[in-house]
């Protein structure tokens, strides 16, 4: 076991912990454990178990729980050395974990099956003897998703005669105080004289001395020192390949080759491939600018708060790599926030990911090892400072970090080889594999906006072959209002009368096009390449002001890397999207403003999906939400009727129940979707029957609405509780994104039961689970009972109630799609708004199976007794 991750993120000059050095294990063979109470930026338990000569540790955020039904957060960190199980006393600010700490629990503990190979499974089980805790506990590994740099497990107490159900946090606060001074963590904040020795008793640096050391570096003086200690370089131990060397005003970036999967083998490491800005910093003595890929200064675009932390990183001179980005809330970076905060002049959402380092404090460092540049840099950037984050690497398999990045909606992955020096332009010692095709493209010309005089509609797009710009096709989503308008104001005066493509367009190209001279570029992502070299489902971006338009050619990749089939497992099919015969008119109206989605983009997106969401839709009574200018327009229409103008591609159907009302609504394929597009439809809600089988039900849904103060992962609580329930029954639960804040857990069902025998079963359901866990949870819709529950739903499950589609759209802000999901992706690594108009379609191209496959041939019967 190294500690060498452990002794970069500490100076051992200012911090009285030991130093980190593999030492001999316990007694007669017995294994140590230590809990070590840690009140740093935020408080934690800090719970260590000896393997191998160091403490294997994990940062419990809440402590640990005696309830086997609490399953506590224990973030995986560093290894420390065996003799830190003895530290109690203060980390100075400023220093990594910085904050007090006390030897809270300390004994010995055992595993109960093969240590290596459990904990490489992710599942340690073990029991402790300790003060106080005892007994059986778990270690579990969670599934973390791709660009997560921690690893994430949960501490679970075993169900023993240890266990205190419903008590678990009792012992936290019964016994807060240090197993080894009898202090708690106020009492040695207030005197932490005579903690620890960190030498021994053989050391010349006594408790007292070590003690003072530690007052000093936080005490007054320390302030007027602050900003010339944030300026004075670290001690370095130089790689192999540094060498001395002035601070240079700019390097050609490093670029990576696509290619169509990553590289196999131990050479390389995967990173998350960000969607933003590259960037250089470049630190002269506390003078930071940070420059673009093409040597410009944007160190102004993008405010003083990421300069200001750059400067104040322990370095003298450095040039670092790094992309800026924006997040969205789930996680993942998204470029037209990015340019959208740019262009709003709003600097608070910047985050700067640093992937590598190509000079540091008089030394050019660029061909040095990829990973020991790597390790200066994750040393640099030890601070906690929320703005400057260090790009974590995967050593996994490269298709399967791949796969999950593209079931998170994130863009792809880039491979590096680990022993690579840092190398200028585009090479093979950097691989680049997307989850969905993307590039930039130079901008040819604009169709003016159906709804607006001074705002764009589409832009046709084109790459350079040689000196020629070849037509590729154009964009006509993916823009917001203030974009389309911004795009008109620069292209209007580039206007010329010739057209800028090197071919003759066809008639149906140039309809409506102004030309402009090929100045701009756009960043565009789109399903796939046509037959005739055209873009199909293209989405705009946003623009690349740091790329030149005559730099722009088709990136291909190589056709001999086509990924494998791992395991036999075929990779989800996704047939050839539909072509519908409905013309839309006002294609560019935008129905998502800040999101960008036309009323052209949710067509395509139907497209994509239909060939998944068919068999939820067709033929069955629709209830429809209407939003004829978009969904911050005024008018809201919630229609279970025909309404005047409608496109004879939505059919009607008469209920035999309600023989003077209107005829229900359906469609029967793909045009009476994209008619329902038309007339402005964002949310489709069906029966959980088909129109053949009226009074049958073949479904039910079962929809978790939490109340405002309930955590998501209490909403995966419950929809795993349903699961439970309904399987014990015989039958099998799909599980589903909402589009809002909750779940929708599914049973597929044969047509035999009538609509009162489903609605009782599922009011049982939804019962049960209240009676379970009244506190949680609750089966009657009362407003006022659900602040810190969640309603269990079952009332979708009458005649003639709804719900939302597999696949349907939401009309709210987001453009959040209720998704389809295995079981096993059921965790915080997804949220409510993680899938997207946007995500879905890529998502879909990456899973190796549909995860509803085989939904109606999973269906089962209503328990009799239960009906």
């Amino acid at each position: 076991m190294s500690l060498a991750t452990y002794n970069a993120k500490r100076r051992f000059d200012q911090t009285p912990e030991p130093k980190g050095e593999t030492e001999a294990a316990g007694a007669k063979g017995e294994r140590r454990f230590v809990v070590q109470k840690h009140d740093a930026t935020r408080l934690h338990y800090d719970f260590r178990l000896e393997v191998d000569g160091v403490m294997k540790s994990w940062a419990v955020t809440r402590g640990p729980s005696l309830d086997p039904e609490d399953k506590r957060l224990a973030v995986h960190v560093e290894d420390h050395p065996l003799s830190y199980n003895d530290f109690e006393g203060i980390i100075p600010k400023g220093q990594y974990g910085g904050g007090t700490v006390i030897v809270w629990d300390r004994g010995t503990w055992s595993p109960i099956h093969d240590l290596e190979k459990s904990y490489k499974k992710g599942h340690l089980e073990f029991t402790l003897e300790g003060e106080k805790l005892k007994g059986r506990w778990h270690l579990v590994r969670m599934h973390g998703r791709p660009g997560e740099t921690r690893e994430n497990w949960l501490l679970i107490k075993g169900d023993d005669e240890e266990a205190r159900p419903g008590k678990g946090e009792a012992l936290l606060k019964e016994r807060p105080d240090s197993v080894k001074s009898g202090r708690t963590l106020d009492e040695v904040k207030a005197a932490p004289e005579d903690t620890w020795n960190s030498r021994g008793k053989d050391g010349a640096e006594n408790a007292a001395s070590s003690s003072r050391k530690t007052r000093k570096a936080s005490g007054p003086a320390a302030g007027k020192t602050s900003a010339s200690s944030a300026a004075k370089a670290q001690a370095h131990e130089w790689p192999k390949g540094a060498r001395k060397s002035a601070l240079p005003d700019f390097v050609q970036p490093a670029l990576a080759t696509l290619k169509a999967k990553p590289p196999a083998g131990t050479r390389w490491l995967h990173e998350i491939k960000f969607d933003g800005y590259r960037l250089q910093a470049r630190i002269d003595h506390g003078a930071v600018t940070l420059l673009t890929r093409g040597g410009l200064d944007w160190t102004a675009r993008f405010g003083p708060a990421i300069s200001d932390a750059l400067a104040a990183l322990p370095v003298e001179t450095a040039l670092l790599d790094g992309e800026i980005v924006v997040e969205r809330g789930n996680g993942a970076s998204d470029f037209s926030a990015l340019q959208e905060d740019l262009s709003e002049g709003r600097s608070d959402r910047f985050r700067f990911y640093l992937f590598d380092c190509l000079h540091l404090d008089g030394h050019d460092v660029r061909k040095a090892p990829l990973v020991a540049r790597k390790a200066l840099l994750e040393k640099l950037l030890r601070s906690d400072d929320p703005l400057l984050r260090f790009s974590d690497h995967f050593e996994d398999d490269g298709n399967l970090v791949l796969t999950h990045a593209c079931r998170l909606s994130l863009e792809g992955v880039i491979s590096k080889d680990r022993d690579s020096a840092y190398e200028s332009g585009r090479s093979k010692l950097w691989i680049k594999s997307k989850c969905s095709e993307r590039q930039e493209f130079v901008i040819g010309g604009y169709a003016p906006s159906s709804t607006s005089d001074h705002a764009i509609g589409a832009l046709a797009l084109g790459v350079y072959e040689g000196k020629a710009l070849r037509h590729v096709g154009r964009v006509g989503t993916g823009f917001t209002r203030s974009m389309a308008e911004r795009l008109f104001e620069l292209l209007s005066p580039l206007e010329e009368e010739k057209s800028p493509f090197s071919e003759k367009l066809t008639a149906d190209a140039r309809r409506g096009l102004v030309y402009v001279a090929p100045k701009l570029v756009a960043e565009v992502e789109f399903r796939a390449w046509s037959a005739d070299g055209n873009l199909r489902h293209a989405a705009f971006r946003g623009l690349r002001e740091d790329k030149g338009a005559e730099a722009v050619i088709r990136e291909t990749k190589d056709s001999t890397e086509a990924p494998k089939r791992a395991s036999g497992k075929a990779k989800t099919t996704v047939p050839a999207p539909p072509k519908a015969r409905i013309a839309l008119t006002h294609p560019d109206r935008i129905y998502w403003p800040k999101e960008g989605v036309t009323k052209q983009g949710l067509a395509d997106y139907y497209a994509q999906v239909w060939p998944f969401m068919a068999p939820f839709v067709v033929d069955r009574p629709l209830s429809l939400l209407r939003c004829p200018d978009g969904i911050d327009g005024k008018q809201r229409f919630f229609q279970k009727h025909a309404w005047r103008g409608m496109n004879k591609a939505v059919g009607q159907i008469k209920d035999a129940k309600d023989k003077s009302g209107e005829p229900l609504l359906r469609i029967l394929d793909f045009d009476g979707l994209a008619a329902l597009v038309q007339s402005a439809t964002l949310e489709i809600h069906p029966w959980g029957a088909t129109t053949k089988a009226l009074e049958k039900p073949d479904m039910i849904t079962m929809d978790l609405d939490p109340g405002e103060d309930v955590a998501w992962s209490a909403v995966i609580e419950g929809a795993q509780l349903l699961k439970q329930l309904i399987e014990a029954d015989g039958l099998t639960a799909f599980v589903k994104t909402s589009g809002g804040k909750g779940l929708h857990v599914v049973v597929p069902l044969k047509p035999s039961a009538n609509w009162v025998a489903v609605k009782a079963y599922a009011k049982a359901l939804a019962t049960a689970a209240a009676r379970a866990e009244p506190d949680k949870y609750l089966a009657v819709a009362t407003k006022a009972k659900r602040k810190g529950r969640i309603f269990i739903d079952y009332l979708r499950n009458g005649r003639g109630a709804t719900a939302v589609a597999p696949f349907s759209t939401r009309a709210r802000p987001g453009a959040a799609v209720s998704t389809p999901i295995a079981w096993e992706e059921l965790t915080d690594a997804i949220g409510p708004a993680s899938f997207t108009v946007d995500t879905v379609p890529n998502r879909l191209a990456a899973l190796k199976q549909d995860p509803w496959e085989g939904f109606f041939d999973a269906a089962g019967t209503v328990p009799k007794g239960k009906r």
